[in-house]
Parts: structure tokens; sequence; C-alpha cells
């Protein structure tokens, strides 16, 4: 499904699932304006093409004892097919990585890690990051407060 085919009425049910994905189907039928079983039909569908890849729940950062967001720029030693997919499943591996990006420009990636201070993040980067092979350098932010965060674009 491409998003020329997607209505009014499934951009709907998309807005109220990315605001609530735990929201029982007759509630969001009834937000929406349909009868339940056309709604269920309908996000079933989305999920069978794609549309919906998956529902998840957001953890508490503080709550789980990593308060702490740092952005992570990393250049790489070598740009070769086994360096990119090493470094990649290794830091897929890692819990503390909330997100990693391959990118263009000046750095190879870009990490987000959830540490718990300046310590935990010393910790992350000398048992974790620095021995991965095929790091070069990096250069590290902390976060100071989030702003806006959503995990899906605006249907």
């Amino acid at each position: 499904m491409n998003p020329a085919e997607l209505d009014d009425i499934d951009r709907k049910i998309l807005r109220e699932l990315r605001l609530d994905g735990r929201i029982s189907n007759a509630n969001l039928a009834e937000k929406i304006g349909l009868s339940a079983s056309p709604c269920w039909n309908r996000v079933r569908q989305m999920e069978e093409q794609g549309v919906i890849e998956g529902y998840t729940v957001l953890l508490n950062q503080k709550a789980l004892g990593v308060p702490d967001t740092v952005m992570i720029e990393v250049t790489l030693d070598r740009h070769d097919d086994d360096t990119f997919e090493r470094f990649g499943q290794a830091l897929a591996d890692m819990p503390e990585v909330l997100e990693a990006y391959l990118l263009t420009g000046e750095y190879d990636y870009l990490i987000k890690v959830a540490v718990a201070g300046t310590a935990g993040y010393e910790e992350f980067l000398r048992r974790k990051l620095y021995k991965l092979p095929g790091l070069r350098h990096s250069r590290s932010t902390f976060v100071l407060r989030m702003l806006k965060r959503v995990h899906s674009p605006q249907p």
C-alpha cells in the first residue's frame, strides 16, 4: 500500500493508533465514526500491507535508572561491507543503544544511548564502544532536554 492508497479514514485510524496503540477496536471505531467490523478490517489490512509495522510500549528511562541520553557521532577507520556489518551488529547487540543510524557526511554513524550520568557513559565508552573494531573517532553530546518525541511520521 502506498500513501496515495490511504484514504481519510485510514489516516484517522493511523493518527489514533499513533496516540494510543492499546486502544480497543470498539473505541477506535467510535472515534473515527465506523462500526467495529470495518474498522478491524482496515487495521488488519494495513498490518498485512506493512503500513502498520507493529505495536510497542514506551519505557521511562529515568524510572529504569538510565536517565541521561547521549548522542554519539562515530567515524570508522574503514568503509568496507564487513566493517559496516560487524559494527552495526555490535551496536544492535548493546542494550544501551536506543537508536543507531548509518549516515552520509562527516561521520559514519549517529548513535543514541541511554546511560546513568557521566560515570555510566564513561563505562559504556570504555567497556563497549571503544572495544569495537574499526572505530576511528567519536564525538559525544549529552542531551539536556527532549523537546519532541514521536516514533512514526504523521499520516
